[in-house]
């Protein structure tokens, strides 16, 4: 089973990017952030074989969940902005996120998104006495590590490494979740988005900042977790700022 994870920064400037992936990786479970569009707008038509949930918004966030095997709606958050969805597929709850990025410490957003992390944390934390067996993934605007960081101090103390957006993801992690990529790859340096600017993909100057996260009972049944470089690196169409992350587990859909 592949569970995909890709920001796509606009859906409807990405059908192309999307179609490659669909055909290069054929997800299970494909979950989409910043689709950036309300639900009648969403490209239906370029998921054939799936079944979409979709959490839209005008211009702005927006999240959708696409999977092979029909889902159960669950209920994530309650939300102005469209930043989070949840769906049960046989007994695991997939949940998709995007963070709020915030801002600089002291600042409405930074606050906002702090405050998010513990909403969302104890939500998370709610549900898993439901759902044991529980996959969060998406776009989470922190860099957890140094290491997930191409210049830590350069980007010292910067939105994204902030000490206590750290926190927050971190708190999220101790009420029962596990990043399943550093769980495999321990020193292993790889990123998820690059600016635009300075040709930045092309140095490898990135930030680590989509996740994969599962609850204990599922990481054993986590074979792998990669990063599908390619996607960014498109030279033709003008990709998406972040890459898609690829789960690959031990789990029958029965789709």
């Amino acid at each position: 089973m592949k569970v995909v994870t890709f920001n796509v920064n606009g859906i409807r400037a990405r059908l192309h990017s999307v179609s490659d992936l669909l055909h290069m990786e054929e997800p299970d479970v494909l979950c989409l952030q910043e689709i950036k569009c309300e639900n009648d707008l969403f490209p239906y038509d370029l998921f054939s074989g799936y079944h979409c949930y979709v959490h839209g918004q005008k211009a702005y966030n927006g999240v959708a969940i696409c999977s092979r095997a029909e889902g159960v709606p669950v209920h994530i958050m309650e939300e102005v902005e469209s930043r989070t969805m949840g769906t049960a597929i046989g007994d695991i709850l997939f949940v998709n996120v995007y963070a709020p990025h915030g801002d600089l410490r002291g600042t409405s957003k930074f606050f906002q998104k702090i405050q998010w992390y513990k909403s969302f944390s104890k939500r998370m934390e709610e549900l898993l006495e439901k759902y044991p067996k529980a996959l969060i993934v998406g776009d989470f605007n922190v860099a957890f590590e140094d290491k997930d960081v191409w210049d830590p101090i350069l980007l010292k103390d910067t939105v994204g490494t902030l000490p206590e957006e750290r926190e927050a993801l971190n708190a999220l992690l101790e009420v029962g979740f596990i990043d399943v990529f550093r769980a495999l790859y321990p020193e292993k340096v790889q990123f998820t988005w690059w600016d635009y600017r300075q040709g930045r993909v092309w140095k490898n100057q990135g930030l680590r900042i989509d996740y994969v996260l599962c609850s204990e009972p599922l990481l054993a049944s986590v074979s792998n977790v990669y990063v599908v470089e390619e996607i960014r690196k498109r030279r033709d169409l003008k990709p998406s700022d972040h890459a898609p992350v690829v789960c690959v587990m031990s789990y029958d859909t029965g789709y």
